[in-house]
């Protein structure tokens, strides 16, 4: 399909979605009755979901493998993890800091003045597994099928990178036919994300329509304070990192922002990060970053890179503090940004995972887990502009690594000319 025609259908459905969401959001008789219209809804939703979800794992396997093979073992591999970690880490404390700026400038919370409650309300979100323990331990696969089935992103990354550097040892003098197998199944599934992409206008409408139908255009005036303020904080967070891409890229950087219009507007209308990713990983290639540094970088960056929902967390946390008129130290703010940034690692593969990191985060400071409650009704509008903003950062710290390697890979080579020119100088 037309890059431009479907950037078109999909923001067409955004529009739709929402004016037919608000029709059967005045049309249902009761909530109940709105809930089970939304939940057909949802059958078209989940079906897309799914059949990216069956993307997913191979493609980031077979992007991988080859991509370490390409690059030829794991000194190049070392050179971009650590450049990429440098990157997430910088980036996810710029992000939780625009958040708490945000929050204490404008004071959003400031005035509900609820009540602490004396009994724990049960939220229904899971948050027992989120411990530095279980994460670590947990980045490392038991079983790759497993990973492979559960589409755990960090799991088969991890798993990937052993495989792809043994493949490339053994692939020095002679390219094994694994090599091959590898690099075709790279391309059946770009083939299949093509006909997956193919039914994303009708996914996006159907998911916007369902929101707005179970909470209808009311909800979006009684939180407009919160909602405004935090699309107001994370454009600030894309000019932050549009103008370090600058400082990289160049003018290049403005047109990498048009090549992932696509990826962003379907993040944002579905809210999840996957269905974006193979479109993502597509307009990168067409910017021309080489699909080793793409293949590798992306992944990793999908559970180590999430500046949007970093900067949510640290929003939504304070927010809660605010509601129920907790005064809390900028020590303690500080403290609690340090907590979500080693808690929300690896959290791409959790449903509605910024939110659970949030959850799991408000018990550590005393901070009410009822006040989750105050933010699950607006979640859906609040994971899309996150998710989008994802997308964006995966994209520029992409392109900047990218960059960098190649300046590195142009100084290995002139260094090498003048060791070689001064060793016939010498000859001579």
């Amino acid at each position: 399909m037309n890059k431009q025609k479907l950037m078109k259908q999909i923001v067409f459905a955004i529009v739709f979605g929402i004016i037919v969401g608000w029709g059967c959001h005045i049309y249902a008789d009761s909530a109940e009755d709105a809930k089970e219209i939304a939940s057909y809804m949802n059958i078209v939703t989940d079906v897309f979901l799914r059949l990216i979800k069956m993307i997913i794992a191979p493609l980031v396997f077979a992007t991988i493998v080859s991509g370490i093979v390409s690059m030829g073992g794991s000194s190049s591999v070392g050179s971009i993890t650590l450049k990429a970690m440098i990157w997430f880490i910088s980036a996810a404390i710029i992000s939780l800091l625009i958040g708490m700026v945000f929050v204490n400038l404008f004071d959003i919370g400031v005035g509900l003045n609820l009540a602490v409650p004396s009994a724990t309300i049960d939220s229904g979100l899971n948050t027992s597994g989120f411990t530095l323990k279980a994460f670590i331990t947990h980045i490392f696969p038991k079983s790759f099928t497993e990973a492979m089935a559960n589409n755990e992103i960090l799991q088969i990354l991890v798993f990937s990178i052993f495989f792809g550097s043994a493949l490339a040892f053994i692939s020095k003098d002679k390219k094994s036919l694994i090599v091959t197998l590898i690099e075709d199944l790279a391309k059946i599934m770009f083939r299949i994300t093509d006909y997956v992409m193919s039914f994303a206008p009708i996914a996006v409408f159907a998911a916007i329509a369902s929101a707005v139908t179970v909470e209808g255009l009311g909800l979006l005036y009684d939180y407009g304070k919160l909602i405004g303020l935090f699309y107001v904080a994370l454009l600030v967070l894309w000019a932050v990192l549009f103008l370090v891409g600058y400082l990289f890229l160049g003018k290049s950087v403005f047109t990498l922002g048009k090549l992932i219009r696509e990826p962003v507007a379907l993040a944002f209308a579905t809210a999840s990060s996957e269905s974006a990713y193979p479109k993502t990983m597509d307009a990168l290639d067409k910017y021309g970053i080489p699909k080793k540094v793409t293949s590798f970088v992306l992944p990793l960056g999908y559970s180590f890179n999430l500046d949007g929902s970093m900067m949510y967390q640290s929003f939504a946390v304070l927010f809660i503090a605010n509601a129920y008129g907790i005064d809390l130290s900028i020590t303690e703010q500080l403290l609690i940004l340090l907590t979500l940034m080693v808690t929300s690692k690896g959290m791409a593969g959790v449903a509605r995972a910024s939110i659970v990191v949030v959850a799991a985060t408000l018990p550590m400071f005393n901070l009410p887990e009822a006040g989750i409650l105050l933010l699950l009704g607006i979640d859906q509008f609040l994971d899309m502009g996150r998710t989008a903003t994802n997308v964006v950062g995966n994209s520029i710290s992409t392109a900047v690594i990218s960059k960098l390697e190649d300046r590195k890979r142009i100084t290995s080579d002139v260094e090498n000319i003048v060791i070689h020119e001064e060793k016939v100088t010498s000859i001579s």
